[in-house]
């Protein structure tokens, strides 16, 4: 389960991405997270996926 405090879940989320997954696709999928909600919750404090770098930025 991911923390639902915005920036909690970018640390969370983009170390998961470092570490663990080689995409968002691959993280939602294996978490069951919705991927439009959790890219909504990281934009509302102004972050956006970025693929080349495989993290929000």
């Amino acid at each position: 389960m991911l923390p639902n405090d915005p920036i909690l879940l970018l640390s969370v989320v983009n170390t998961k991405l470092r570490d663990q997954y080689p995409t968002l696709e691959a993280l939602c999928d294996d978490l069951e997270e919705d991927r439009q909600a959790l890219e909504e919750k990281l934009a509302a404090v102004d972050y956006r996926y970025d693929p080349q770098r495989n993290q929000f930025v």
